[in-house]
Protein backbone atom coordinates (compact mmCIF):
# COMPACT_ATOMS: atom_id res chain seq x y z
CA UNK A 1 0.00 0.00 0.00
CA UNK A 2 2.65 2.19 0.87
CA UNK A 3 4.59 1.64 -2.25
CA UNK A 4 1.41 2.29 -4.38
CA UNK A 5 1.14 5.55 -2.76
CA UNK A 6 4.68 6.29 -3.12
CA UNK A 7 4.45 5.72 -6.80
CA UNK A 8 1.48 7.73 -7.50
CA UNK A 9 3.17 10.73 -5.26
CA UNK A 10 6.07 10.22 -7.89
CA UNK A 11 3.66 9.77 -10.94
CA UNK A 12 1.80 13.02 -10.05
CA UNK A 13 5.10 15.07 -10.06
CA UNK A 14 7.24 13.54 -12.63
CA UNK A 15 6.20 16.07 -15.35
CA UNK A 16 7.47 18.94 -13.26
CA UNK A 17 10.82 17.38 -12.17
CA UNK A 18 10.75 16.34 -16.28
CA UNK A 19 10.11 20.08 -16.63
CA UNK A 20 12.82 21.47 -14.65
CA UNK A 21 15.26 19.22 -15.50
CA UNK A 22 14.69 19.75 -18.99
CA UNK A 23 14.61 23.08 -19.23
CA UNK A 24 17.90 23.34 -16.88
CA UNK A 25 19.53 21.05 -18.28
CA UNK A 26 19.00 22.91 -22.23
CA UNK A 27 20.32 26.37 -20.79
CA UNK A 28 23.01 24.90 -19.14
CA UNK A 29 24.11 23.53 -22.39
CA UNK A 30 23.33 26.01 -24.91
CA UNK A 31 24.62 29.12 -22.78
CA UNK A 32 28.68 28.03 -23.70
CA UNK A 33 27.50 27.83 -27.07
CA UNK A 34 25.03 30.98 -27.30
CA UNK A 35 28.33 32.46 -25.62
CA UNK A 36 30.97 31.39 -27.95
CA UNK A 37 29.22 32.42 -31.07
CA UNK A 38 28.68 35.95 -29.98
CA UNK A 39 31.66 36.70 -29.27
CA UNK A 40 33.08 35.16 -32.69
CA UNK A 41 30.21 37.60 -34.01
CA UNK A 42 31.45 40.21 -31.64
CA UNK A 43 28.34 40.71 -30.28
CA UNK A 44 28.88 42.10 -26.68
CA UNK A 45 27.78 44.46 -24.15
CA UNK A 46 30.25 47.34 -23.80
CA UNK A 47 30.68 49.25 -20.00
CA UNK A 48 29.18 53.00 -19.57
CA UNK A 49 28.66 55.22 -16.60
CA UNK A 50 25.55 53.98 -16.00
CA UNK A 51 26.38 50.26 -16.04
CA UNK A 52 28.25 48.46 -13.38
CA UNK A 53 30.14 46.02 -15.18
CA UNK A 54 33.74 47.29 -16.58
CA UNK A 55 34.86 44.60 -19.18
CA UNK A 56 32.38 43.63 -22.42
CA UNK A 57 29.54 41.75 -21.77
CA UNK A 58 27.64 38.89 -23.94
CA UNK A 59 24.31 39.98 -23.48
CA UNK A 60 22.45 37.09 -25.69
CA UNK A 61 22.08 34.94 -23.00
CA UNK A 62 18.20 35.18 -23.29
CA UNK A 63 18.53 33.25 -26.46
CA UNK A 64 19.68 29.80 -24.24
CA UNK A 65 16.61 31.02 -21.75
CA UNK A 66 14.00 31.09 -24.77
CA UNK A 67 15.62 27.59 -26.27
CA UNK A 68 15.73 26.09 -22.92
CA UNK A 69 11.75 27.03 -21.70
CA UNK A 70 10.36 26.19 -25.28
CA UNK A 71 12.19 22.76 -25.44
CA UNK A 72 10.78 21.92 -22.21
CA UNK A 73 7.34 22.99 -22.53
CA UNK A 74 7.39 21.36 -26.32
CA UNK A 75 8.43 18.52 -24.86
CA UNK A 76 6.18 18.11 -22.13
CA UNK A 77 3.50 18.11 -24.43
CA UNK A 78 4.82 15.85 -26.49
CA UNK A 79 4.50 13.27 -23.40
CA UNK A 80 1.69 13.88 -22.87
CA UNK A 81 2.10 16.67 -19.79
CA UNK A 82 -0.44 18.62 -21.15
CA UNK A 83 -3.08 15.71 -22.32
CA UNK A 84 -5.83 16.55 -19.65
CA UNK A 85 -6.43 19.64 -20.80
CA UNK A 86 -9.63 21.28 -22.72
CA UNK A 87 -9.62 22.33 -26.30
CA UNK A 88 -9.25 26.17 -25.06
CA UNK A 89 -7.12 25.84 -22.58
CA UNK A 90 -4.75 23.85 -25.26
CA UNK A 91 -5.04 26.77 -27.03
CA UNK A 92 -4.51 29.24 -24.32
CA UNK A 93 -0.71 27.19 -23.74
CA UNK A 94 0.14 27.62 -27.30
CA UNK A 95 -0.87 31.84 -27.28
CA UNK A 96 1.38 32.02 -24.49
CA UNK A 97 4.10 30.05 -26.28
CA UNK A 98 3.98 31.96 -29.51
CA UNK A 99 3.18 35.36 -28.10
CA UNK A 100 6.93 34.72 -25.58
CA UNK A 101 8.36 33.72 -29.09
CA UNK A 102 7.27 37.11 -30.67
CA UNK A 103 8.65 39.22 -27.21
CA UNK A 104 11.69 37.09 -27.33
CA UNK A 105 12.24 38.07 -31.25
CA UNK A 106 11.30 41.63 -30.48
CA UNK A 107 14.29 41.45 -27.64
CA UNK A 108 16.75 39.54 -29.56
CA UNK A 109 16.38 42.53 -32.70
CA UNK A 110 16.96 45.39 -30.40
CA UNK A 111 19.87 43.36 -28.63
CA UNK A 112 21.18 43.56 -32.14
CA UNK A 113 20.27 46.68 -33.65
CA UNK A 114 19.05 48.82 -30.95
CA UNK A 115 15.48 49.37 -31.61
CA UNK A 116 13.74 53.01 -30.39
CA UNK A 117 12.06 53.14 -27.01
CA UNK A 118 9.10 54.17 -29.66
CA UNK A 119 9.25 50.97 -31.77
CA UNK A 120 9.87 48.98 -28.95
CA UNK A 121 6.67 49.85 -27.03
CA UNK A 122 4.26 49.99 -30.63
CA UNK A 123 5.14 46.34 -31.00
CA UNK A 124 4.80 45.18 -27.19
CA UNK A 125 1.20 46.57 -27.62
CA UNK A 126 0.64 45.15 -30.70
CA UNK A 127 1.81 41.83 -29.84
CA UNK A 128 -0.06 41.58 -26.73
CA UNK A 129 -2.94 42.77 -28.70
CA UNK A 130 -3.02 39.60 -31.15
CA UNK A 131 -2.28 37.69 -27.36
CA UNK A 132 -5.02 39.60 -25.85
CA UNK A 133 -7.64 38.52 -29.08
CA UNK A 134 -6.82 34.78 -28.66
CA UNK A 135 -8.22 34.44 -25.49
CA UNK A 136 -5.31 35.65 -23.02
CA UNK A 137 -6.93 38.28 -21.27
CA UNK A 138 -8.27 40.37 -18.17
CA UNK A 139 -11.91 40.21 -18.20
CA UNK A 140 -12.87 40.45 -14.68
CA UNK A 141 -11.02 40.87 -11.31
CA UNK A 142 -12.07 39.93 -8.04
CA UNK A 143 -11.85 43.02 -5.14
CA UNK A 144 -11.91 42.13 -1.68
CA UNK A 145 -15.33 43.26 0.01
CA UNK A 146 -16.23 44.39 -3.71
CA UNK A 147 -16.58 40.66 -5.44
CA UNK A 148 -16.23 40.29 -8.78
CA UNK A 149 -15.83 43.27 -11.36
CA UNK A 150 -16.28 42.49 -14.62
CA UNK A 151 -14.11 44.96 -17.08
CA UNK A 152 -16.01 44.64 -20.20
CA UNK A 153 -14.47 47.38 -22.83
CA UNK A 154 -11.20 48.34 -19.97
CA UNK A 155 -10.04 44.37 -20.27
CA UNK A 156 -8.03 45.42 -23.98
CA UNK A 157 -6.32 48.21 -22.51
CA UNK A 158 -5.77 46.72 -18.77
CA UNK A 159 -4.20 43.07 -19.80
CA UNK A 160 -1.53 45.50 -22.78
CA UNK A 161 -0.60 47.75 -19.47
CA UNK A 162 -0.15 44.35 -17.47
CA UNK A 163 2.04 42.71 -20.31
CA UNK A 164 3.71 45.50 -21.59
CA UNK A 165 4.62 46.88 -18.26
CA UNK A 166 5.88 43.70 -16.66
CA UNK A 167 8.34 43.25 -19.90
CA UNK A 168 9.75 46.64 -19.41
CA UNK A 169 9.63 45.83 -15.17
CA UNK A 170 11.87 42.37 -16.09
CA UNK A 171 14.00 44.57 -18.44
CA UNK A 172 14.52 47.70 -16.39
CA UNK A 173 15.35 45.40 -13.23
CA UNK A 174 18.17 43.62 -15.30
CA UNK A 175 21.22 45.99 -13.47
CA UNK A 176 22.94 43.52 -11.85
CA UNK A 177 24.81 40.09 -12.49
CA UNK A 178 22.14 37.58 -11.63
CA UNK A 179 19.33 40.15 -10.45
CA UNK A 180 16.40 40.09 -13.03
CA UNK A 181 17.08 36.27 -13.62
CA UNK A 182 17.12 35.14 -10.11
CA UNK A 183 13.80 38.22 -9.04
CA UNK A 184 12.10 36.39 -12.03
CA UNK A 185 12.70 32.57 -11.00
CA UNK A 186 11.68 33.34 -7.18
CA UNK A 187 8.47 35.03 -8.54
CA UNK A 188 7.40 32.64 -10.93
CA UNK A 189 8.27 29.40 -8.21
CA UNK A 190 5.90 30.92 -6.24
CA UNK A 191 3.47 31.72 -8.85
CA UNK A 192 3.85 28.20 -9.72
CA UNK A 193 2.78 27.04 -6.24
CA UNK A 194 0.32 29.31 -5.90
CA UNK A 195 -1.25 27.95 -9.47
CA UNK A 196 -1.25 24.16 -8.49
CA UNK A 197 -2.89 25.36 -5.07
CA UNK A 198 -5.71 26.78 -7.23
CA UNK A 199 -6.23 23.74 -9.81
CA UNK A 200 -4.50 25.47 -12.66
CA UNK A 201 -1.52 22.43 -12.91
CA UNK A 202 -1.04 23.08 -16.54
CA UNK A 203 -0.33 27.02 -15.94
CA UNK A 204 2.10 25.88 -13.27
CA UNK A 205 4.07 23.44 -15.44
CA UNK A 206 4.86 25.90 -18.13
CA UNK A 207 5.80 28.27 -14.59
CA UNK A 208 8.32 25.36 -13.73
CA UNK A 209 10.01 25.14 -17.43
CA UNK A 210 10.53 28.78 -16.74
CA UNK A 211 12.09 28.26 -13.29
CA UNK A 212 14.04 25.66 -14.40
CA UNK A 213 15.43 27.35 -17.36
CA UNK A 214 16.13 30.70 -14.93
CA UNK A 215 17.85 28.25 -12.82
CA UNK A 216 19.80 26.81 -15.60
CA UNK A 217 20.99 30.59 -16.80
CA UNK A 218 21.78 31.46 -12.90
CA UNK A 219 24.77 29.03 -12.85
CA UNK A 220 26.62 31.70 -15.32
CA UNK A 221 24.64 34.65 -14.38
CA UNK A 222 25.16 35.15 -10.67
CA UNK A 223 28.12 37.50 -9.88
CA UNK A 224 30.18 37.15 -11.50
CA UNK A 225 28.30 37.15 -14.41
CA UNK A 226 30.22 35.81 -18.00
CA UNK A 227 26.95 36.37 -19.68
CA UNK A 228 24.04 38.74 -19.79
CA UNK A 229 20.21 38.06 -20.67
CA UNK A 230 19.75 41.15 -22.84
CA UNK A 231 16.47 41.96 -23.49
CA UNK A 232 15.74 39.18 -26.01
CA UNK A 233 15.53 37.15 -22.23
CA UNK A 234 13.87 39.88 -19.95
CA UNK A 235 11.03 40.57 -22.73
CA UNK A 236 10.67 37.16 -22.93
CA UNK A 237 10.44 36.46 -19.50
CA UNK A 238 8.50 39.41 -18.41
CA UNK A 239 5.92 38.36 -20.98
CA UNK A 240 5.55 34.39 -19.35
CA UNK A 241 5.24 36.29 -16.17
CA UNK A 242 2.81 38.14 -17.01
CA UNK A 243 0.01 36.42 -19.11
CA UNK A 244 1.21 33.26 -16.36
CA UNK A 245 -0.71 35.87 -13.67
CA UNK A 246 -3.14 36.26 -15.78
CA UNK A 247 -4.00 32.51 -16.72
CA UNK A 248 -3.24 30.93 -13.26
CA UNK A 249 -3.73 34.19 -10.47
CA UNK A 250 -6.14 37.17 -11.86
CA UNK A 251 -8.70 34.80 -13.54
CA UNK A 252 -9.16 32.15 -10.36
CA UNK A 253 -7.92 34.23 -7.30
CA UNK A 254 -9.44 35.45 -4.18
CA UNK A 255 -8.15 39.31 -4.77
CA UNK A 256 -6.49 41.42 -7.38
CA UNK A 257 -4.10 42.14 -5.38
CA UNK A 258 -2.10 38.53 -5.67
CA UNK A 259 -0.23 39.19 -8.42
CA UNK A 260 0.80 42.46 -7.31
CA UNK A 261 2.33 41.06 -3.98
CA UNK A 262 3.84 38.11 -6.11
CA UNK A 263 5.61 40.55 -8.49
CA UNK A 264 5.80 43.68 -6.05
CA UNK A 265 9.72 43.89 -6.38
CA UNK A 266 9.97 44.96 -10.30
CA UNK A 267 6.63 46.47 -9.83
CA UNK A 268 7.77 48.80 -7.12
CA UNK A 269 11.13 49.69 -9.08
CA UNK A 270 9.69 50.09 -12.08
CA UNK A 271 6.93 52.54 -10.49
CA UNK A 272 9.83 53.94 -8.25
CA UNK A 273 12.07 54.95 -11.70
CA UNK A 274 9.04 56.19 -13.70
CA UNK A 275 8.12 58.81 -10.40
CA UNK A 276 11.90 59.72 -10.07
CA UNK A 277 12.29 60.53 -13.56
CA UNK A 278 9.37 62.55 -13.78
CA UNK A 279 10.26 64.27 -11.21
CA UNK A 280 13.00 65.45 -12.68
CA UNK A 281 11.45 66.06 -15.97
CA UNK A 282 12.76 62.99 -17.98
CA UNK A 283 11.71 60.97 -20.07
CA UNK A 284 10.88 57.48 -18.22
CA UNK A 285 12.30 55.72 -21.09
CA UNK A 286 15.62 57.08 -20.68
CA UNK A 287 18.08 55.55 -18.83
CA UNK A 288 19.78 56.42 -15.73
CA UNK A 289 20.67 54.82 -12.17
CA UNK A 290 17.55 56.13 -10.26
CA UNK A 291 17.15 52.04 -10.21
CA UNK A 292 16.43 50.35 -6.57
CA UNK A 293 19.69 48.55 -6.95
CA UNK A 294 21.63 51.52 -7.97
CA UNK A 295 20.45 53.02 -4.82
CA UNK A 296 21.78 50.08 -2.45
CA UNK A 297 25.11 50.30 -4.39
CA UNK A 298 24.98 53.99 -3.84
CA UNK A 299 24.87 53.54 0.17
CA UNK A 300 27.14 51.23 0.29
CA UNK A 301 26.36 47.60 -0.22
CA UNK A 302 28.54 45.19 -2.54
CA UNK A 303 27.33 44.19 -5.47
CA UNK A 304 26.57 40.66 -4.23
CA UNK A 305 24.93 41.58 -1.17
CA UNK A 306 22.90 44.14 -3.06
CA UNK A 307 21.34 41.23 -5.56
CA UNK A 308 20.93 39.09 -2.19
CA UNK A 309 19.21 41.83 -0.30
CA UNK A 310 16.36 42.28 -3.23
CA UNK A 311 16.14 38.03 -3.80
CA UNK A 312 15.41 37.66 -0.19
CA UNK A 313 12.70 40.58 -0.31
CA UNK A 314 11.06 38.99 -3.68
CA UNK A 315 10.76 36.05 -1.71
CA UNK A 316 9.33 37.33 1.40
CA UNK A 317 7.14 39.83 -0.21
CA UNK A 318 5.99 36.90 -3.03
CA UNK A 319 5.20 34.32 0.15
CA UNK A 320 2.70 36.59 1.81
CA UNK A 321 0.59 36.02 -1.30
CA UNK A 322 -0.04 32.26 0.27
CA UNK A 323 -1.95 33.52 3.20
CA UNK A 324 -4.81 35.07 0.47
CA UNK A 325 -5.16 31.96 -1.46
CA UNK A 326 -4.92 30.25 1.92
CA UNK A 327 -2.40 27.36 0.89
CA UNK A 328 -1.88 25.01 3.64
CA UNK A 329 1.22 25.64 5.92
CA UNK A 330 0.77 29.19 4.65
CA UNK A 331 1.64 30.82 7.45
CA UNK A 332 4.53 28.29 8.70
CA UNK A 333 6.26 29.16 5.37
CA UNK A 334 6.08 33.01 5.96
CA UNK A 335 7.52 32.19 9.75
CA UNK A 336 10.03 30.13 7.99
CA UNK A 337 10.89 32.44 5.07
CA UNK A 338 11.10 35.83 7.66
CA UNK A 339 13.72 35.33 9.57
CA UNK A 340 15.65 33.75 6.77
CA UNK A 341 14.87 37.41 4.84
CA UNK A 342 15.77 39.25 8.16
CA UNK A 343 18.85 37.89 8.74
CA UNK A 344 20.38 38.77 4.97
CA UNK A 345 19.12 42.06 5.16
CA UNK A 346 20.62 42.33 8.72
CA UNK A 347 24.09 40.73 6.80
CA UNK A 348 23.19 42.98 3.44
CA UNK A 349 23.75 46.37 6.55
CA UNK A 350 26.76 45.21 7.83
CA UNK A 351 28.63 44.62 4.98
CA UNK A 352 27.46 48.51 4.29
CA UNK A 353 28.83 49.62 7.53
CA UNK A 354 31.77 46.95 7.28
CA UNK A 355 32.68 48.76 3.79
CA UNK A 356 32.44 52.02 5.24
CA UNK A 357 34.65 51.63 7.87
CA UNK A 358 37.63 50.38 5.15
CA UNK A 359 36.60 53.49 3.55
CA UNK A 360 37.25 55.95 6.92
CA UNK A 361 39.90 53.83 7.52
Amino acid sequence: MLGSSAFSFISDYAYYLFAFAGAFSVVLASVPIVRGVAIHCGRVDLPCDRKVHEIPMVRLGGVAIFVGTMVAALGLWYVGGFSDLLPKDHQEILVMLMGGAGYFLLGFLDDLYSLSPKLRLICQFAIATVVWSFGISIDFITVPSVGIVHLGWLSLPITLVWIAGMVNAINWIDGLDGLASGVSAISTLITACICLSMGEPSVALLAICLVGSLCGFLVYNFNPACIFMGDGGSYFIGFMLATISITGLVKGATAVTIPLIVLAVPIFDMMLVIVSRLIRRKSPFEADKSHLHHRLLKVGLSHRWTVLFIYALTLWMGCWAFLIVQIPYGNLIIAGVTPVAMSIFWKAWQSKEISQSFVSD
